[in-house]
Parts: structure tokens; C-alpha cells; sequence
């Protein structure tokens, strides 16, 4: 049985499925169609045409635009009809074109959107993706599965993502880019093969990031990247030296941690 709030407007042409939850002040449009196992919080907004399906909760006050379709499949080749769920947070928007996924058990069952993220139209995250807040994916960003985003990512227009790749929090990609490796947290990458084109310097600055530490994080990178040894090697010679820096530990702990996906640098890898 449905649970329809008394302030929800849920449009004639609209269809919502014996089930769904719907909250307070929640605006469904003309010829959206909402699923059987869909939450939708308080003063959530579909505008229209808009498709939410699986297991899919949508945080308040988030607003889904026409032709979306929020909480589909997986496109995962082993996918199975599994019960997997999609969590998208508070005060989203995904504009026209917008498709999510749901997980796969293989990969935890679980894809998960955090809060005031934007998505331009024509964006894709696939199953088992973990999303951070304050992320901006412009039009036409395509993420694979299992990809993991931190808090206040921008990743430019056409962009795309491979499958497990890591991009840390404040991370800068440009448009177009192919991200092959994983993107350390305020690192700014352009280009196919996508390569680190230094830190995110505009970034951290509108973060709020004062310029000593800018400048303390700017020797760390250096000091990783620009040193005699490989990436990894380089992190753990230095990491002694920045204990007192958390923003340029953010780095080398990244860096530290076991991934699928080799590191981003700043130089083309042969063979």
C-alpha cells in the first residue's frame, strides 16, 4: 500500500505505483511515473516525465528534471535481478536526461548520492558508484561502475570516468577528459589519457584554504610527483614531513590506500 502525504501534488497524468512513499509538499508532474518500492522525501520535485524505479530513496528537496530516469538497472553484464538499492541525498538536482543505477550485489548493492549535488543534463552514474556532496558533473559526464567521487568534485562536460577509479575531494576535471587512473584530492586533471596538470589551486581558494597552506600542500605535490622515485615510493619518504599539514596527509593517505586503479600523474605512461 502506498503512503501519499495529504500536501503531496501528484499530477492526474502521472502514474505512482501501490507502494511508493511519498512525502510532504512532494510535486510529481504530468507523465512522470514513480515505482512501487520508490521514497520520495519531503518536497521532493519530479517535473515531469520524469521515471523513478527500483529500490530508490530521494532525499528532500531534491528536484528531478524531464526524461530523467532515476534508480534504473544496472547495465552491469552479470546483472541478475538482485535486490539492490540507490540513495540519492538531499537537495539534488538532476536535470533532463539524468540516469542513475542501482547496485549490484557483486559490488555491495549499493549506489549512494550525497547531498547538493548537481547533475547537468544527459549525466550517467552507473551501479555501485559512491558519491560525495557538493559534487557538479556538467552535461553529458559519464561515470562507470564502482566509481568512487569525494566531496565538491567538478567534472567538466563529456568527461569520463573508468570503472573503480577513485577521484579525490576537491578534485578538478576538465572537459573531455578521460580519467584512466585514480585523481588525488585537489588534483586537476585535462586531457585524453586524461594527466595531473598540477593542484586546484582556484578550488582550494574558493574553499577557503588560506595561501600558506596552499603553498605547504603545493611542496608536498612536488615533492611526490616531481621526486626521484615513483608516486607511492615518493608519498611514503615524505609523509614524516607533512604530519602538521591535514589538507597535503589528505594526498599521501590517498595515495596510500590500496586501489584498482594506478595514481593520475603528470606524465603519459609508455607501453
Amino acid at each position: 500500500m502506498s503512503v501519499i502525504a495529504a500536501s503531496a501534488r501528484i499530477h492526474p497524468l502521472a502514474v505512482v505505483e501501490d507502494g511508493a512513499v511519498i512525502g510532504e509538499n512532494v510535486v510529481v508532474g504530468p507523465f512522470s511515473h514513480v515505482g512501487p518500492h520508490v521514497v520520495l522525501k519531503d518536497n521532493v520535485e519530479l517535473v515531469s516525465h520524469a521515471v523513478v524505479s527500483g529500490r530508490t530513496v530521494i532525499g528532500k528537496g531534491s528536484r528531478i528534471f524531464p526524461m530523467a530516469v532515476i534508480g534504473g538497472v544496472s547495465q552491469s553484464l552479470h546483472e541478475a535481478g538482485e535486490d539492490s538499492t540507490l540513495t540519492v541525498g538531499e537537495n539534488c538536482t538532476m536535470r533532463e536526461g539524468v540516469t542513475m543505477n542501482t547496485g549490484t550485489v557483486g559490488g555491495g548493492g549499493k549506489t549512494v548520492v550525497g547531498d547538493n549535488c548537481l547533475f547537468l543534463a544527459n549525466c550517467h552514474v552507473a551501479h555501485d558508484c559512491q558519491l560525495g556532496s557538493g559534487i557538479v558533473m556538467s552535461n553529458n559526464v559519464m561515470l562507470a561502475g564502482h566509481v568512487h567521487v569525494a566531496d565538491r568534485v567538478i567534472l567538466g562536460g563529456g568527461c569520463a570516468v573508468h570503472q573503480f577509479t577513485r577521484i579525490g575531494r576537491q578534485a578538478f576535471v576538465g572537459g573531455l577528459s578521460a580519467v584512466n587512473y585514480d585523481v588525488i584530492p585537489y588534483g586537476m586533471l585535462n586531457g585524453n589519457p586524461g594527466l595531473l596538470g598540477g593542484l586546484n589551486v582556484v578550488g582550494m581558494t574558493r574553499a577557503g584554504m588560506e595561501r600558506a597552506t596552499i603553498h605547504i600542500v603545493r611542496r608536498a605535490y612536488k615533492a611526490i610527483f616531481e621526486g626521484e622515485g615513483n608516486v607511492r615510493a615518493n608519498a611514503i619518504a615524505v609523509r614524516d614531513e607533512f604530519l602538521d599539514c591535514p589538507e597535503a596527509m589528505e594526498i599521501i593517505d590517498f595515495i596510500g590506500t590500496e586501489s584498482d586503479r594506478a595514481i593520475s600523474s603528470p606524465f603519459r605512461r609508455k607501453g
